[in-house]
């Protein structure tokens, strides 16, 4: 006998913030996270979930499938995106579970540069910890093809993952002081900030101004922020949020022309060799209310 419509919400609710979380490593977008879920509850409910031993099983496969398919129009629409493509910013929430996982944004970026296949494998072993039995299952491979899948993707982040994790102080005093620094064109302060080689990348998607390549070098980088602090008149913008960003320190404004903005900095060894900024409206809708 089927069982009652209450019990399929029951059993779904507490697995949806992992299967979002599943979701949004894949895909790098919440909003499409979330719709890949609902979609899967919707089919959650449509099957015969007697046959279902494992329902977590069931619908990570089901999420994974749901991604790979958004994932091959993705890499079309992502070959045709003006200028750096960076994830949706995820800001900390507290969120128990989320602690201990590897959400940083430097670790998304080098998933975007796997295949899809090598993505899943690494995410569904490494992150989520299936065994690669049931990630075969999910992705129509043998186990020994999933286990070489993963291998190549867990080589190519692996120099992505940072050496020592920054202090939680350490990082707030540097995201106080490089907020200062940059919006006000301190440059002298922004030379004790930043890393010879610090890349900076800012994602407009085409809608709002933003460097249509990353910055290398401290020159370039911090003509950027000279330049935007001279346009500003040396006016800080209201701070929003001050914490982690896509697990980096970090801080989200509310910029002249009234729509939010994140920036995230990644430090090593006392100084800021990348900063991510998303400018991009289409990226930034689930902040909004923090500026009401």
């Amino acid at each position: 006998m089927r069982p009652p419509e209450g019990n399929a919400a029951d059993q779904f609710q507490p697995l949806r913030p992992g299967l979002v979380r599943l979701a949004y490593r894949m895909l790098g977008s919440i909003a499409e996270a979330e719709d890949v879920v609902q979609e899967a509850y919707i089919r959650w409910h449509q099957t015969d979930r007697n046959m279902i031993r494992e329902p977590g099983a069931f619908l990570s496969k089901t999420v994974t499938r749901l991604c790979l398919d958004i994932l091959k129009s993705a890499r079309v629409k992502r070959e045709t995106y003006i200028g750096p493509w960076l994830p949706e910013p995820v800001l900390e929430t507290g969120d128990e579970e989320d602690k201990g996982e590897d959400l940083s944004l430097t670790l998304m970026m080098a998933l975007e540069r796997l295949s899809p296949l090598e993505r899943a494998a690494f995410l569904l072993h490494d992150v989520f910890g299936l065994g690669f039995d049931e990630i075969a299952a999910t992705l129509d491979r043998d186990p020994a093809a999933c286990r070489q899948l993963a291998a190549r993707a867990r080589k190519n982040v692996r120099a992505e993952r940072p050496r020592y994790p920054i202090d939680r102080r350490e990082g707030e005093r540097m995201t106080d002081a490089f907020f200062a620094a940059s919006r006000s064109g301190d440059l002298s302060a922004l030379r004790n900030l930043l890393a010879e080689n610090v890349v900076s990348y800012t994602d407009g998607g085409g809608i709002r101004n933003a460097a249509l390549n990353p910055l290398f070098g401290f020159r370039r980088v911090s003509g950027l922020f000279m330049g935007v602090a001279r346009k500003n008149e040396g006016r800080l913008p209201p701070l929003l949020y001050k914490g982690l960003i896509n697990g980096l320190p970090g801080f989200v404004t509310l910029e002249a022309d009234g729509v939010v903005q994140t920036t995230a900095l990644d430090i090593e060894d006392g100084r800021i060799v990348g900063i991510y900024i998303v400018r991009n409206p289409e990226k930034l809708r689930h902040l909004v209310a923090l500026a009401n």
